[in-house]
């Protein structure tokens, strides 16, 4: 079989201007899945209000009829944060994993501009009632600044469990080229419990060059003894486009970009950047919710793979 996947793109599925909802004038970033039941699944995202602030509220569909949503909420699930606090000028859904009979949904937080563009921090949420509404489980975000990672960018966490020891890769920024540009790549970070997290600075991906300014947005699954993970990656003249690494320990990878086997369109939604993507099975069958141009400004799409490379 050949080492290049295929994906098929099967359109736009979430589109901010079809559904009426004040949290959601603009937007469906960051498109983040959970597994309801049978062939429901609701996908978690942020949608941006009138003032361009990021709230999380989700879409119910049917996967084997995924063009039609089945339900939205009238108030975003999760809002901003106190004043002051990490999280205080938006927030937006990046990984959710089902824990008993709770549902944890990592989190990123935005802060304003100071001195720089923004600050994006790491958050859990917490759910009791399978996912309609979420707690905080602290005001604080739930990685922190050391000497190692100073700047305000430790974000987009994707979190996968396995037996005793919970992995959680992230994005975190090297520093700023200036004042509106950092430079950001995937570290991994440990845990016991999922709520307490060993940082160490372990850099997982790493630039392929000085031109290349973001790795963003990890999605990562494990077969056949091998851990996959989806990413972003944006280079100093071009937007995002998806990229895609392998690694037999979860520390060390390989990137291997060339086998993605999605890119942008020629015309419409998904023409000019392609990025963010959540992979996930249904069946057998691997599916990927992603973001198109402006950063997911005018909805998210859905695509199936049609070949691995396995």
């Amino acid at each position: 079989m050949s080492n290049v996947m295929k994906w098929r793109k099967l359109g736009k599925i979430i589109s901010p201007g079809a559904i009426n909802r004040s949290w959601m004038v603009t937007h469906a970033m960051d498109p983040t899945v959970d597994h309801l039941d049978g062939s429901i699944f609701r996908i978690y995202f942020c949608g941006r209000n009138h003032i361009n602030q990021s709230l999380i509220g989700f879409a119910d569909i049917d996967i084997e009829k995924p063009n039609k949503i089945l339900n939205t909420p009238e108030k975003p699930v999760l809002g901003l944060g106190s004043l002051g606090a990490f999280d205080d000028n938006g927030v937006t859904a990046s990984c959710i994993l089902k824990v008993r009979d709770r549902r944890y949904l990592y989190y990123i937080g935005w802060k304003p501009r100071s001195t720089t563009r923004f600050g994006l921090m790491t958050g859990l949420a917490i759910s009791d009632d399978g996912g309609n509404t979420f707690h905080r489980h602290s005001r604080a975000p739930i990685l922190k600044l050391t000497d190692q990672e100073p700047y305000s960018i430790l974000t987009a966490p994707f979190v996968l469990r396995e037996k005793s020891i919970w992995k959680m890769w992230y994005v975190s920024c090297e520093g700023w080229l200036h004042a509106d540009l950092p430079r950001y790549n995937i570290k991994l970070a440990t845990s016991k419990n999922g709520l307490d997290w060993t940082q160490d600075g372990t850099i997982c991906l790493d630039f392929k060059n000085e031109n290349e300014t973001a790795l963003a947005r990890p999605c990562v699954v494990k077969e056949h003894g091998i851990y996959r993970m989806w990413l972003s990656y944006k280079t100093r003249s071009k937007g995002y486009r998806m990229g895609y690494a392998e690694s037999s320990d979860g520390i060390v990878w390989e990137r291997l970009d060339d086998e993605v086997g999605i890119d942008v369109s020629e015309t419409g939604w998904d023409s000019e950047m392609i990025e963010y993507p959540y992979v996930f099975s249904y069946k057998k069958q691997k599916y990927m919710f992603y973001n198109g141009n402006e950063y997911g400004k005018l909805g998210a799409g859905l695509a199936i793979l049609d070949q691995d490379k396995f």
